[in-house]
């Protein structure tokens, strides 16, 4: 008997006996037409988009993650404005010079608690380590809004405590923000970082706005806005944190277009610094602030447009191939990279004399020995200097006793101790400065240049990556050049008092130390090692207390000095007075312009350093391109 097969039965294929075959088959359905066939294709394309969407909304979400950091770090820089309330702190209080500094040091000491956050994070989800940090901040700067409204009288160490806490909590909320970057971002935390910190420079700038539109005349106000806008900003990035996406390893190419989107919200943010500094710096008006502010509002809600930019992926690539960015970001920001560095620098034994026709050190008749090299034995002083216990290569990590050893990092330490903590010293006095040569009037205004300027220089600590194809130089070199400003800035101060000049010192040093204060994270993990930079960022961040209170004691002790022998000095409450005049900074702008040149000098000297090892890790780089 024959098999049947498929034409024996519409029905089935198998011999079945119980099957059964019709002996009129109806005939077989005419083929569909091109739109029915189009029709019929249109569930299996919605479906597909609908898979593509999904697969895409964990990439959306590390964005909204990235707006909320951005909330974050725009809405919690509140040790920025305490030279706006500070003279009235000071009057209510009674207190002298001396005192109010060591508010601002209590403040600024909160920094030195900056690892109690990564212990707390250890046993704590991030999101109750961002409500404790805003508790801390609603408790503290609540407070201190009683005592200028006459509803509290503390005693002094209260009051001390107060700003500490407060300043922890600022300390805290950075934290939260890095975790945020480091996790959602890791082929392109630094560029994330940069980011997201540069945000921070322009808190003074938003809550002048904010003050402005409630009650421009009330200094008080500053308080109580620094205890709940905070808190309301935790609120709004609540649901982000939360919904963390589970991110897989990108691709280069997705790296490469993450850079792009990270370029274009650059060019936002510097849109959001020019509309705060040219629109917001010279009002004072009620309505006019309230208009500012929300337009202010809005352009931090922008970013919000991003994820819809990320399903462009078309668009993306025919943009990317007119304008390439070379590389994730960061140098130090893929470890692959790192890794690959350390290996070829160990390869083949000749690193030292690659090092040494680096630095142009290379001995007349060629002998020198490799240990010769780098233990820095050389006849000439400044060859020894720039030697001695030099760095072998970028990335080598570090331990907290094996840093306080090396001659870099106090290089470095100098460097940051003598550049960014002056400039933030400089904008916590920033109010008795204005008063004391009679600009009292345009303090908000002040604070709001410094900020817009601190953002800035933030900003423009990232663009060494974007043109690194082009144009390569090693990180501490951009820090030495960021760094001019400062000491003309202060001798410019030093030499004349009047308003233009009082404006452009602060719009320069404002440059400076914000450059200093983004570059800072990466310059510390690149030469010291990015697995290490938490524990070794917190030593180095040590200077910005230790500054603030010594910088701040020669700025308090001129001044009170200059103010019990002025006869232009006002009595505002029984042992309080204030002085007027330039001779009440004179010397404290020249004392702290020749400290920012041993600063300068000292970041040189660490560049002449390190400058081998930035560009044999860059030769490394771009060999491994080419492999």
């Amino acid at each position: 008997m024959r098999p049947r097969n498929s034409k024996d039965s519409p029905i089935s294929s198998s011999s079945s006996p119980y099957s059964y075959t019709p002996k009129n088959p109806p005939p077989p359905p005419p083929p569909p037409s091109k739109k029915r066939r189009k029709q019929q294709q249109q569930p299996l394309f919605s479906l597909i988009k609908l898979t593509l969407s999904l697969s895409m909304a964990g990439q959306s979400r590390k964005w909204v993650i990235l707006v909320a950091t951005i909330w974050l770090q725009a809405f919690t820089g509140t040790n920025f404005d305490f030279s706006a309330y500070s003279s009235e702190m000071k009057a209510l209080l009674g207190i002298s010079q001396v005192q109010l500094n060591y508010l601002a040091v209590a403040s600024d000491l909160g920094k030195a608690f900056g690892w109690s956050s990564g212990l707390a994070l250890m046993y704590l989800p991030l999101w109750s380590v961002m409500f404790i940090a805003s508790f801390m901040g609603l408790f503290g700067y609540g407070l201190q809004w009683f005592v200028l409204r006459g509803l509290f009288s503390p005693p002094y160490f209260v009051v001390f405590f107060l700003c500490l806490l407060s300043g922890c909590s600022i300390c805290w909320f950075n934290t939260v923000c890095f975790v945020l970057c480091i996790k959602n971002f890791p082929a392109n935390r630094a560029l994330a970082l940069s980011l997201t910190v540069s945000f921070n420079g322009v808190s003074a700038a938003l809550y002048t706005l904010a003050a402005n539109s409630i009650n421009p005349s009330s200094n008080p106000l500053y308080l109580l806005l620094n205890a709940l806008i905070p808190l309301l900003t935790s609120f709004a990035a609540l649901i982000p944190i939360l919904r963390q996406p589970e991110l897989d390893p990108l691709p280069s190419v997705a790296v490469q277009r993450d850079s792009l989107i990270f370029f274009f919200l650059n060019f936002l943010a510097v849109c959001t610094g020019f509309y705060l500094l040219f629109l917001t710096s010279s009002t004072n008006d009620m309505i006019s602030s309230r208009f500012l502010f929300g337009g202010a509002t809005f352009l931090l809600f922008l970013p919000l447009c991003i994820p819809g930019i990320v399903y462009a992926r078309d668009w993306f690539k025919e943009v990317h191939s007119n304008f390439q960015i070379d590389g994730p970001g960061f140098i130090l920001v893929d470890h692959d990279d790192l890794e690959l560095h350390k290996e070829m620098s160990t390869r083949g034994g000749d690193y030292a004399l690659d090092a040494m026709s680096l630095l142009g050190n290379r001995n007349a008749n060629g002998d020198r020995s490799t240990k010769s090299i780098l233990n820095g034995k050389n006849d000439v002083c400044c060859g020894t200097v720039i030697k001695k216990d030099q760095l072998v290569m970028l990335g080598e990590e570090h331990s907290a006793s094996e840093l306080v050893c090396r001659v870099d990092f106090w290089l470095y330490y100098i460097a940051y101790f003598c550049g960014g903590t002056i400039g933030l010293v400089y904008s916590n006095n920033l109010g008795q400065i204005a008063q004391s040569l009679g600009q009292s009037s345009s303090t908000s205004s002040l604070i709001t240049l410094y900020s817009s300027f601190s953002f800035f220089g933030r900003l423009l600590s990232a663009t060494p990556d974007y043109i690194r194809a082009k144009f390569y130089f090693a990180r501490t070199g951009w820090l030495a050049i960021a760094l001019i400003p400062t000491p003309i800035a202060f001798f410019l101060l030093t030499g004349s008092g009047t308003a233009l000049t009082l404006q452009t010192g602060t719009a320069l040093i404002g440059l400076s130390s914000g450059f200093i204060f983004a570059a800072a994270v990466s310059i510390t993990s690149e030469l010291f090692g990015p697995s290490s930079v938490g524990v070794n960022h917190n030593i180095l961040i040590t200077n910005i207390p230790i500054g603030s209170l010594v910088y701040g004691l020669l700025a308090a002790v001129v001044y009170d000095s200059h103010a019990g022998n002025s006869t232009q000095k006002i009595s505002m409450v029984t042992d309080t007075v204030v002085c007027m005049g330039r001779h009440c900074y004179f010397w404290t702008f020249f004392w702290w312009g020749c400290l920012s040149v041993v600063g300068l000098f000292s970041c040189l000297l660490l560049f002449l350093r390190t400058k081998h090892a930035y560009d044999r890790f860059e030769r490394d780089r771009v060999s491994s391109q080419l492999e």
